[in-house]
């Protein structure tokens, strides 16, 4: 029998909610593009209620303890004598969220001498040392697709927040306050401006889809270049790459997995090419953009403002300069853990695992790492170092 150790975020502060702001959710049997969500053989919980904290389990007790496995859950994840380290030792999978990852590094997965499933509760492994996966034969899947149209709401909503100024003008509201010319001098149309994307997979590709209506030119740079009826039905320009791409755009918007090609992709040098007041959105990974130099160009007013939820590390500590930084609409990690999401990544998770322990292929979409190399949606997302 397996031992599971479970990584999720704190409960909420006043414990698992007794209610919820809506009864249902939509129910969604398949992804653009025809992928069939999640394919359990049955869950233990009710969709639309909170799975991704402690408490909420996945919803994976039921399913694990009747098949005699053992689950650890748990948030302690960082420092010295964390529950996570303790518990790791002796672990046949690791099971952690993106929006709180538990960080596999190379010196993690050597210690974890039994360790043979890594597995993300959504997208986006990289807080997975994939090289040490790879060297040490460790399988790293995830429920892709899962909660990718997820976060294409959010990076439109915080696209919107930004050029029009609206949280601002919210927290005025807020403070009592009422004075329109502070609000508006820093609010603009989203129409007729140019939107480009940095990487135009399924969440890129979301994005240009719901922003497309606004009249806005659409610019997107990938290592995968689109079908060619893709460009011609969206009326895209793409670039050969980023820096091609930037100057061009008023509104820049990151949407790729984070690996040795696009670490630290926007530093002083890129964001120095961009227009004078561009505004840049990233629900990708942190690590994607040089932290100093968004405050640099922040406060400079190279760019004209900057949001996303995802930080590094994560959680992000109280003194983090993206907290206090000018033009901002940051959030915590927030843009693929709806409640909608979690009912599909939850139902994504039980899938994997009853592949998993009954030794059954998992899907090709949802492979990262396998038997020692890229496999799956890794292969076509990721790269790995260069020796």
């Amino acid at each position: 029998m397996a031992k599971v150790l479970c990584v999720l975020y704190d409960d909420p502060v006043d414990g698992q909610p007794k209610s919820y702001a809506r009864d249902t959710i939509p129910t969604i049997d398949h992804y653009p593009g025809g992928q069939t969500t999640p394919t359990p053989s049955a869950v233990d919980f009710t969709p639309g209620e909170l799975l991704g904290s402690v408490s909420g389990e996945l919803g994976l007790r039921p399913f694990l303890e009747s098949q005699g496995h053992t689950l650890v859950v748990t948030s302690d994840k960082d420092g010295e004598n964390s529950v996570f380290d303790r518990e790791l030792v002796d672990a046949d999978v690791v099971i952690s969220q993106p929006f709180w990852p538990a960080y596999l590094t190379a010196e993690r997965i050597a210690r974890a001498e039994k360790l043979k499933l890594a597995l993300t509760a959504g997208i986006g492994s990289d807080h997975v040392d994939l090289d040490a996966a790879i060297a040490r034969g460790v399988t790293v899947a995830e429920v892709t697709y899962c909660n990718s149209i997820s976060v294409a709401e959010h990076a439109v909503m915080m696209t919107l927040s930004l050029v029009r100024n609206y949280l601002p003008s919210y927290q005025r509201v807020l403070d009592g306050g009422w004075n329109i010319a502070d609000c508006v001098a820093r609010s603009y149309d989203l129409e007729g401006m140019r939107v480009g994307t940095v990487g135009a997979g399924r969440i890129g590709q979301a994005i240009l889809r719901r922003l497309a209506p606004f009249d806005v030119g659409l610019h997107y740079t990938d290592r995968h270049r689109l079908p060619a009826e893709t460009e011609r039905e969206l009326g895209l320009t793409w670039h050969e790459s980023p820096a091609a791409m930037v100057p061009h755009c008023d509104v820049v918007t990151v949407n790729a997995p984070l690996h040795p090609e696009t670490e630290g992709l926007f530093d002083d040098e890129l964001i120095a090419r961009m227009k004078r007041g561009t505004y840049l959105i990233n629900t990708a990974r942190a690590k994607i953009a040089d932290r100093d130099a968004v405050v640099r160009a922040l406060r400079s007013g190279q760019l004209a403002g900057y949001a996303g939820d995802v930080w590094y590390p994560q959680p992000a500590p109280p003194d983090h300069p993206w907290r206090t930084m000018p033009h901002h609409g940051m959030t915590p990690h927030i843009s693929g853990s709806s409640l909608s999401a979690q009912a599909r990544y939850a139902a994504g998770t039980r899938e994997i695992l009853e592949h998993w322990f009954a030794g059954q292929p998992l899907r090709e979409e949802y492979l990262i790492v396998d038997k020692g190399a890229l496999a799956g949606a890794g292969a076509h997302a990721y790269s790995v170092k260069k020796n």
